[in-house]
């Protein structure tokens, strides 16, 4: 039974193959984005709750009359056995909502689309940086729909109490803060922290915390050319040593340090910010409602993230989510057409409302709602970034394996940067 199962995918693998090498060539052109040639019903797969989608993509339909994109909501724990399955019996969706994070894994999944039909020049000039990470040398991985950038949220009380007017706008403005606003008892114990950095286990989004960071730097982590994927974390890219960035960070949870903050008797960072014992707790924008949640009579407000004093440009990090095209869809040309439209037309702007994130477009991005928190969230949107994670818990691990190595003293930050990038490259060969 597994040498059948195994043999169909093979099969399908090359019929993909030979399909893509016919559209590259130009014997089968993809539509230019409009509705002609654009018949009969495409499946779209995610795990985003079907009532969440259910009213914008009804006027989506309603809008193109000559096909009707029907929605499948997905476990994420079984998505991608799902999608395996589903292509073994050639029942496989025809396009699929793509977290960033598993453009890497979904390679062979996904039908690239040729610059040839979709311009490289025409994706910047319409698609926010973070969505670039959807680019290969080759085309498109998928349309970018939507940012969640990672913000600072900060307690206003705690603030305001220590005569800490604004939020930092840079790392020195945060480390400067640190001594006024990490509270001690008369063991020298801290019981109330300014930031969560340094360590990994009890900080929620560690890696994403270092990895942007290292963005920050001018470091991509992982760079792309001619379909070989490589690390770059100890090479010299970027304007900044990454082993300093690395030292900057665990310093905060080295008591030696004058930014010792943070250490393993905390709760969970989030944990310990809806309790009031965190000032500042790096999230997502779309942890917005969640924070609100657990604790309704904080005082809390949001900002971006701090930045790299006299740094060369701004960043933070990205969770995206782009609309990607099966290799295997039996109606390619409807897939393409029903993809394009969805990224370009009404329907991108009311997922982004809908799942509580920032939209992936630009000129979306330009207009910015009305509430408090919004256009703080779109701001920081335009300049997030993304990188390409071979294996978000794989990755985790590496991160958390690089940040303890210091803190332990087993290794340098130079030598625990070439182990990080080492290990990361392994993940990277396919």
């Amino acid at each position: 039974m597994k040498v059948n199962f195994q043999l169909i995918i093979l099969i399908i693998f090359i019929a993909a193959a030979i399909l893509g090498v016919l559209v590259f060539s130009g014997a089968i052109p993809l539509g230019g984005g409009d509705k002609v040639g654009a018949l009969g019903s495409v499946t779209l797969w995610g795990t985003i709750p079907s009532n969440i989608l259910s009213s914008a993509l009804k006027e989506f339909n309603d809008a193109n009359q000559t096909f009707v994109v029907k929605y499948v909501q997905k476990s994420p724990e079984t998505f991608d056995r799902d999608l395996l399955e589903a292509l073994a019996s050639g029942a496989g969706p025809d396009m699929f909502f793509l977290p960033d994070n598993l453009v890497f894994q979904y390679t062979n999944k996904i039908f690239t689309i040729p610059y040839g039909s979709f311009p490289l020049t025409t994706f910047k000039n319409t698609f926010a940086g973070a969505g670039e990470v959807f680019l290969t040398s080759s085309g498109i991985s998928a349309f970018p729909m939507s940012i969640d950038p990672l913000m600072m949220y900060y307690n206003r009380s705690i603030l305001d109490a220590n005569g800490v007017v604004y939020p930092p706008a840079t790392w020195d403005d945060l480390t400067g803060m640190v001594p006024s606003l990490t509270k001690k008892d008369e063991s020298n114990k801290i019981i109330k922290s300014a930031v969560a950095l340094g360590h990994s286990g009890n900080i929620i989004h560690a890696k994403d915390i270092l990895s942007a960071l290292f963005v920050q730097a001018g470091n991509p982590i992982v760079q792309e050319k001619d379909g070989i994927f490589s690390s770059v974390l100890d090479r010299s890219v970027g304007n900044f040593n990454l082993p300093s960035i690395l030292k900057f960070y665990t310093d905060f949870a080295d008591p030696n340090s004058a930014m010792y903050s943070w250490n393993k008797s905390f709760p969970n960072s989030e944990d310990a910010f809806s309790k009031e014992d965190l000032a500042f707790y790096f999230g997502y924008a779309s942890e917005l409602q969640s924070l609100i949640n657990r604790n309704p009579n904080q005082n809390f407000f949001v900002s971006g993230m701090p930045q790299i004093k006299n740094g060369t440009f701004k960043s933070t990090g990205a969770q995206v989510t782009g609309i990607a095209i099966s290799s295997f869809s039996k109606n390619l040309n409807t897939a393409f057409t029903a993809a394009n439209l969805m990224a370009s037309g009404d329907f991108a702007s009311k997922f982004a409302v809908a799942t509580g994130v920032a939209p992936a477009r630009r000129d979306l991005l330009a207009v910015k709602p009305s509430d408090a928190y919004f256009p703080i969230f779109y701001g920081s949107a335009l300049y997030a970034r993304s990188w390409l994670d071979p294996s978000p818990r794989d990755t985790a691990n590496i991160f958390s394996g690089m940040i303890n190595s210091v803190l332990s003293g087993n290794l340098s930050t130079v030598d625990a940067i070439k182990d990080a990038s080492a290990k990361l490259q392994l993940l990277l060969f396919k």
